[in-house]
């Protein structure tokens, strides 16, 4: 721990004094100490394809409009696990195989400290269903020091499946504006039409004659009272007929001589 602090000093010593020290790069066990901290959420979303942002303990409510969910474990489905001690943010681990409907696998990222490190990258580890009703409500994961499961019981929410795509959202059709109608324009549309003057109608239109009746033909109802009532016809009476004894007959050549 002293050579961290005696190295840097010396090495300043030397340049205030006006000497060139040469500064050793970090050795393999020191560059070590500074790995690269991988959080949980890019992880399960680069490997499930699901595009959810934000924390872990979001994930299942923002899932409710883009994604199907359900308790059932699907290969990469993401398990969303709720905040629970001092894992106040929550965690993602996307399922890498279903053993059986107590046993899956998982890839996920910054739940075990490997080498006292955390933030580290593990593939195909255990998780159990340890919940009375096999509803996914509780697991126990591996947890890398331990070398097995882990003690804890964790909440999950359950699992979200993306299968590499987002659902379709439906449309939603705006409804039509209504528009109040008045009787009297308004003000601003009567002014564009103040300087203009209303043409008049063409003279043809003004003077244009008035149909007269046709004789014959019915045009109006004043046609039916100057209607000039039709003379009845005069017909001859039958030679062979006018003589005879039949009544019908004589009647009919009366009413035609007359």
């Amino acid at each position: 721990m002293l050579q961290r602090f005696t190295r840097p000093l010396a090495a300043l010593a030397l340049l205030a004094s006006g000497g060139v020290a040469a500064i050793a790069a970090p050795s393999a066990a020191q560059a070590s100490e500074l790995p690269a901290y991988l959080q949980c959420v890019p992880y399960a979303r680069e490997v499930s394809g699901i595009q959810i942002f934000g924390d872990a303990h979001t994930w299942w409510e923002q899932a409710a409009a883009k994604y199907e969910r359900g308790n059932t474990p699907r290969v990469g489905a993401v398990m969303a696990f709720r905040p629970h001690r001092n894992m106040r943010l929550g965690h993602v681990a996307a399922v890498s195989k279903v053993i059986d409907s107590r046993t899956v696998l998982l890839d996920h990222a910054n739940w075990s400290p490997i080498n006292g490190r955390r933030g580290q990258i593990e593939k195909d580890v255990k998780a159990v269903d340890v919940s009375r009703n096999n509803d996914w409500s509780q697991v126990r994961v591996w947890y890398h020091p331990q070398g097995g499961l882990g003690v804890s019981q964790w909440p999950i929410h359950g699992f979200i499946y993306g299968d590499g795509k987002a659902r379709q959202q439906p449309r939603r059709i705006a409804p039509p504006t209504r528009m109040a109608v008045t009787k009297a324009p308004s003000k601003t549309f009567a002014s564009a039409f103040a300087g203009m003057k209303p043409k008049a109608a063409p003279a043809s239109y003004r003077k244009a004659p008035a149909l007269q009746p046709v004789r014959g033909q019915v045009q109006a109802r004043s046609g039916y009272r100057k209607a000039t009532p039709l003379a009845p016809v005069r017909r001859p009476a039958p030679a062979s007929k006018a003589n005879t004894g039949d009544p019908f007959a004589q009647v009919i050549a009366r009413y035609d001589s007359k």
